[in-house]
């Protein structure tokens, strides 16, 4: 993934599905397209890559605590 959406969502009575939920169908009414690759800080996927609602989700260093970066990717 080139380019994609940054998204910040800090709230703790969300688990992770629901919050790469949130942010792909605020991506899907912005752009039109639905995701399908999700990053965010390993410290939210301690058990390693997963994927939920159709979008893989992938641990990257880059990305901040609470934010999540989405986009079209070569899966």
């Amino acid at each position: 993934m080139d380019t994609g959406m940054l998204w910040y969502d800090n709230d703790a009575r969300q688990d992770l599905a629901q919050k790469v939920a949130r942010a792909a169908a605020h991506y899907r009414v912005k752009y039109g397209v639905a995701p399908n690759l999700c990053f965010v800080n390993p410290a939210l996927l301690p058990q390693g890559p997963q994927v939920t609602g159709g979008v893989q989700v992938r641990p990257a260093r880059t990305v901040l605590p609470n934010h999540f970066w989405l986009g079209i990717g070569d899966l």
